[in-house]
């Protein structure tokens, strides 16, 4: 964004206090539908059982189906929602339970293109796992069957749907960082990436993440909601990516997807987003920090900072800040709904903190596109973006040096 569209956005908000009022109130709170709602997931692995476990958060969801390739999984899946039914097959679904509105993919990534365009023809609305796909002409077929659909296709890219991040992206947008320097990702959680594989199942299909003939690495299962998050608030795309990867923990035979990785994106106004991720070490955890000549501001999911600069002008909202201290520099804490805070005289108990997971808000913003007609914060292109941009990074990351990104074709997916 140049300098004139931040001020152009700065006159149109009213003046800078009215940005800590971009968020709506009603986003903090646990909405409810107005109309129930009969859904299906297709997937009852890790990401399909934290899926139902936001689902039973909200009023007016019901989960009517699940269905799984594996019968322990799936087993174990209908005993967590009660009433449910269980599948082997998702057409199966699909054909009988005429009832279901929705369908959530949560399968491997490799297996989602099918799933999500059947499910689209067959007039469901789609809320799909990410990455949305591992490979580029899978990303560009979802989001072709999702734009001659007429349902609501919504990519689970979940800071776009997050109150702190939207009004953290407010203030990006605004003379409150101005000029962009930099931007750095981060991710760091010790895990194995190996999942245990019970008797007699399938090693490859249970360690998929592990299998580089389909897995997109940590640039993919892990980075590819960071990298949406740069995309989003600059209205840019890389045009190129340096990375290296390497097993620095788990060396156990056969390992080939790196455990640490480094990526240096270049974007197309010449900005560096420097990324880093490893399954090694939990220190920092996940955040992305955005480098202006005004301010800087750190994303951390459940909160947001802001570091403003010594010689930054003040604009009058900083009557609301909370502030506090990492290490040597000062931030004022980004809180959603800060102005009815102050009014109540809550401001200094809440702490910036969203009341629910990222991944509840995605769901809710699914579910109100659906009973409103409305267009998802995130879509089906918005998911193939950076879906592309994951399979460039795994690729740089495999080769140890620089892909070259085709700008005007993520833009046009």
């Amino acid at each position: 964004m140049t300098t004139t569209d931040r001020r152009s956005f700065l006159v149109q908000a009213a003046g800078a206090l009215s940005v800590m009022a971009l968020v709506p109130e009603a986003a903090l709170a646990r909405p409810s539908l107005k109309a129930a709602g009969t859904i299906g997931i297709i997937g009852a692995g890790r990401h399909g059982r934290a899926l139902m476990a936001e689902l039973q958060k909200i009023d007016g969801i019901k989960i009517g189906a699940l269905c799984d390739v594996d019968e322990g999984r799936l087993q174990a899946a209908v005993r967590r929602a009660p009433g449910s039914e269980a599948f082997a097959d998702y057409r199966a679904m699909l054909d009988k339970r005429a009832d279901i509105t929705a369908v959530i993919v949560a399968t491997p990534t490799h297996l989602h293109r099918q799933p999500a365009v059947d499910a689209l023809q067959a007039g469901r609305h789609v809320y799909c796992e990410t990455p949305l796909a591992h490979t580029v002409e899978d990303a560009k077929a979802i989001a072709s069957a999702a734009r001659s659909s007429k349902g609501v296709f919504a990519s689970a890219l979940e800071g776009r749907s997050n109150p702190v991040y939207q009004l953290a992206r407010g203030f990006y947008r605004s003379e409150s960082v101005r000029d962009l320097v930099s931007m750095r990702g981060h991710h760091h959680r010790k895990t194995n990436l190996r999942v245990p594989v019970p008797a007699g199942g399938n090693e490859r299909a249970a360690n998929w993440r592990l299998d580089p003939e389909i897995s997109l690495g940590l640039a993919g299962e892990w980075g590819v909601q960071q990298f949406d998050v740069f995309n989003w608030y600059t209205d840019m795309l890389p045009k190129r990516v340096y990375g290296w990867g390497e097993n620095r923990a788990f060396k156990d035979e056969g390992r080939k997807v790196a455990d640490t990785i480094g990526l240096d994106f270049t974007f197309e106004d010449g900005a560096h987003m420097a990324y880093e991720a490893t399954a090694c070490n939990s220190y920092e955890g996940r955040y992305e920090t955005l480098y202006g000549t005004n301010a800087a501001i750190k994303l951390a999911w459940s909160n947001a900072w802001m570091f403003k600069e010594a010689d930054a002008p003040t604009q009058g909202w900083e009557v609301y800040a909370r502030r506090t201290q990492f290490h040597t520099d000062e931030a004022i804490i980004l809180i959603a709904g800060a102005t009815k805070l102050a009014e109540q005289g809550k401001l200094e108990q809440e702490g910036g903190k969203l009341p629910y997971s990222p991944q509840y808000y995605a769901l809710m913003d699914f579910f109100k596109c659906i009973e409103t007609g409305s267009t998802p914060a995130a879509t089906a292109s918005d998911g193939a973006r950076s879906a592309m941009m994951a399979i460039a990074a795994n690729e740089a990351v495999r080769k140890g040096g620089v892909v070259e990104i085709d700008v005007e074709a993520m833009r046009n997916v």
